[in-house]
């Protein structure tokens, strides 16, 4: 497309060749990760370190490619130490095959339910005792070690996150 405006003239050309080449933050906003996470797989060997060229450095394909079949294995729960050696395992065909897949709908956000119902909860008296109702909490043991506390006071939107996060931890557990 060409725009003429008196003696200017700009060209807008479009290029629908595949990106092969990010810059640090293009690499981690395609992958969804921080900058400073790509920096730290390369730091810890899960990454190739790219060819260093100052403000000018860019990471290929592979880096891509290695940070997508990261987040695949992240979603299943593998620390990252057992992600390095799983990387270094695969061929690179296996690798491809690893970071095209999708990811777990764990990872996607899980349905709200239409109304939240919260079970019964152990009220906890707030620092002035005798105001428990206004300034109380509810209290629900998660999992061992795991507690959760809600004001009375939270509002809706509150109540319906605590109800979500109490859903995913039973889900998890299979109960």
């Amino acid at each position: 497309m060409t725009l003429r405006l008196s003696s200017l003239t700009v060209c807008f050309v479009s290029t629908t060749k595949a990106q092969s080449e990010w810059k640090l933050a293009e690499l981690a906003a395609a992958v969804g990760v921080s900058p400073r996470t790509v920096r730290y797989y390369v730091q810890r060997g899960l990454l190739p370190a790219p060819p260093f060229r100052g403000p000018d450095t860019v990471y290929g394909e592979e880096h891509l490619v290695r940070l997508k079949a990261i987040r695949v294995l992240q979603a299943r729960f593998l620390p990252l130490d057992a992600i390095q050696a799983e990387l270094a395992r695969l061929s690179p065909e296996a690798l491809r095959g690893l970071a095209e897949a999708e990811l777990p709908t764990a990872l996607l956000p899980p349905p709200v339910p239409p109304e939240p119902v919260l079970p019964p909860a152990v009220s906890i008296p707030g620092p002035s005792g005798g105001q428990a109702a206004a300034k109380g909490y509810q209290r629900w043991e998660l999992a061992p070690g795991l507690e959760l506390h809600l004001s009375n006071s939270a509002d809706e939107k509150t109540r319906a996150l605590a109800e979500r996060m109490r859903a995913l931890i039973e889900q998890a557990e299979g109960r």
